[in-house]
């Protein structure tokens, strides 16, 4: 009996020493400041933040989990919107909440975990650096902790730290992708031929063999791109934003044949580990192209194709594959816009 008692008394005394160590040397809340640069205008990068929607979709805490549940409140946008999450499998759920905004300049955040009544506070300044790169700074305030919890305020900052390093990650993924869309968009010159240089591309997609008869070859490949979209959507759970135009790679001259072999993908940013067999990565080597971007039905692209054609063997240029990429999904039914590019050397 006498031994429980000291035991006793030794909790009693480590507690108490416990509970004296936190109260006077370690703070209740933690202040801190991180600071990091992207290489991106500050308008694009600001809409990343401010719309609640873009920002869980490269932010690390929501991305890092599969389990997470996220309720989006109106204005969706700006003061004002909000989310509400729920995480089963890590037991965690949540509230944050835009509370003011100037463009472009400063945003402040409460965030809300856990039934916490005191809401952790961050504060997100943007600044210019350049033309092409901002600089982004984090002040945030962590929310007063009881003594017996104090302890979680050693490794707050660091947790923080790491969850913005990721997320800087995604984050530039994501603008990569878009920026490169819009630019594409912006740059489009129809039936016009140019010459452009390809960047290396790694494409996660199928390898496809199919009729060449009128109609049939666009309906396979409109539902070869649907097969693609879903699986890279919903099984790899990617956004939107997260990935680049669907890409068909074939023989330039192929169209001529009754039956047409291709490979039909969506780039990626980076190879990751895909366990259905259906579907394979291709890596696309930089090169000089000859371009032509077309619109109208698929069937009218082979006039586009037979010009590049000619002006490579006018050129005295041997040529490779053809790539089509969808600047707007394939849809049966529907008018084709795309960018036509014939790999061409010496």
């Amino acid at each position: 009996m006498r031994i429980f008692k000291i035991i006793a008394l030794i909790i009693v005394l480590l507690g108490g020493a416990y509970a004296a160590s936190m109260y006077y040397f370690v703070d209740e809340s933690k202040n801190f400041t991180i600071e990091k640069e992207i290489d991106y205008p500050v308008d694009k990068v600001f809409a990343q933040f401010n719309n609640l929607q873009n920002f869980t979709r490269w932010n690390n805490f929501f991305t890092s989990s599969q389990s997470i549940d996220i309720d989006y409140y109106t204005p969706y946008e700006g003061q004002g919107s909000a989310i509400s999450y729920v995480d089963p499998k890590n037991d965690t759920d949540g509230e944050m909440f835009i509370r003011y905004e100037n463009p472009n300049k400063t945003l402040k955040y409460q965030l809300f975990e856990d039934e916490n009544e005191n809401p952790t506070l961050v504060d997100v300044k943007f600044k210019p650096v350049s033309a092409e790169k901002t600089k982004i700074t984090w002040y945030v305030h962590t929310p007063k902790l009881p003594v017996w919890r104090r302890v979680e305020n050693f490794w707050t900052e660091d947790r923080f730290a790491e969850n913005i390093t990721k997320s800087m990650v995604n984050l530039k993924n994501v603008l990569g992708n878009k920026v490169e869309k819009d630019n594409q968009m912006a740059a489009i010159k129809y039936d016009s031929l140019m010459v452009e240089k390809e960047e290396d591309k790694m494409l996660l997609g199928i390898n496809v063999s199919t009729s060449n008869k009128k109609d049939a070859l666009y309906k396979n490949i409109v539902m070869n791109y649907n097969k693609i979209y879903n699986f890279v959507t919903m099984d790899l759970g990617k956004k939107d934003d997260e990935f680049g135009y669907p890409i068909l790679m074939t023989d330039a001259d192929n169209y001529k044949d009754k039956e047409v072999s291709y490979f039909l993908g969506i780039p990626l940013s980076k190879k990751i580990g895909v366990t259905d067999n259906n579907f394979s990565f291709r890596s696309v080597n930089p090169s000089q192209s000859y371009v032509m971007y077309y619109k109208g039905s698929y069937e009218g692209r082979i006039k586009a194709i037979q010009q590049l054609i000619q002006k490579a063997k006018k050129d005295e240029m041997r040529f490779g594959d053809i790539s089509q990429t969808f600047i707007e999904r394939p849809m049966e039914g529907q008018p084709v816009n795309m960018k036509l590019s014939l790999s061409v050397f010496k």
